[in-house]
């Protein structure tokens, strides 16, 4: 995410709460649309559709602002890697809402900042003191209570969303070490790209027809949801830091629920609502800890 200035004024802030509340309901109607259209077209093209939606808006806005400069990096390698990841999280998560409640998911999803602790303690050495643990510990008890092997997801898929927060947070930890030299669009310009070209390889073997126009059209929301989303978290937080925003980032399960709800007429259990609360309490304080101490960047979790 693009730095922010250290003090910013009451209404920026407020303004760049907006922004981020607006995102977070983009991405809980992405991810509804998403198990909705798996019941009719495979999901790589609903894959698909997104990035290529993401691909070409992203270079009609901002090619002729910035124009060669939009693609200039001095890490074309990590570029492609880190485009790599999210598209496989991508792939992995919408397979895995195909199994899963929208806002059961969601709230998964949202352990990805515990991961990206214990990721970096182990892997990048970093110090993390006994709080951190106790809320890492906290978060995954919450996701076992939400995911509950052996309960009503299938075996395997019960294990998918947990595989695609630790590719997540791999992502993140690698978007931290890029954000010190990388322009944020032009990161955002990549993405759009290494999904839009890795998921077109693929397409040749699940496309068999054009889909009828009500399933074009969700297909397109998926696309511009992801796409609108994104932009509105650059305009967040351009405008407010990113301790302030924090906590804003849990409304993403509450919009899911609602959509689960509205679409699917779903509604959690006692024991996922007990797991939802834990992950949002230990998510959210881990969140906030990391984004005060600007260790590593805080991002809302896209499907």
């Amino acid at each position: 995410m693009m730095a922010a200035p250290a003090r910013h004024p009451p209404a920026q802030a407020v303004l760049g709460i907006a922004f981020l509340v607006l995102a977070t309901a983009c991405f809980a109607v992405l991810d509804t649309s998403v198990k909705y259209v798996g019941a009719f077209v495979p999901v790589l093209i609903a894959v698909w559709f997104r990035y290529v939606f993401h691909a070409v808006v992203v270079s009609a806005v901002m090619l002729p602002v910035r124009g060669r400069s939009l693609a200039r990096t001095q890490h074309p390698r990590f570029q492609l890697l880190r485009g790599a990841l999210l598209l496989t999280v991508s792939a992995l998560s919408f397979v895995a809402l195909q199994y899963m409640p929208v806002g059961e998911f969601t709230a998964i999803v949202m352990i990805t900042p515990l991961v990206v602790t214990l990721l970096a303690a182990l892997f990048l050495r970093e110090r993390v003191s006994a709080l951190r643990w106790l809320l890492v510990s906290g978060g995954f008890a919450g996701a076992l209570l939400v995911v509950r092997p052996g309960g009503d997801v299938i075996g395997w898929a019960s294990l998918l969303p947990l595989v695609m927060v630790f590719t997540y947070a791999w992502f993140q930890i690698l978007t931290s070490k890029m954000a010190r030299t990388e322009d944020p669009m032009t990161m955002h310009f990549y993405t759009g790209w290494v999904g839009a070209l890795g998921s077109s390889l693929l397409l040749p073997l699940v496309w068999q027809q054009i889909p009828d126009a009500a399933t074009f059209a969700i297909l397109c929301l998926i696309g511009l949801m992801g796409t609108v989303g994104h932009f509105l978290l650059i305009l967040a937080f351009q405008r407010t830091q990113a301790s302030t925003l924090t906590p804003y980032l849990y409304g993403q399960i509450g919009f899911a629920m609602f959509c689960g709800w509205l679409v699917f007429g779903h509604v959690p259990g006692a024991l996922e609502l007990t797991g939802i609360a834990m992950i949002v309490l230990c998510g959210a304080t881990a969140s906030w800890l990391t984004a005060r101490d600007r260790r590593l960047p805080v991002e809302p979790p896209e499907a």
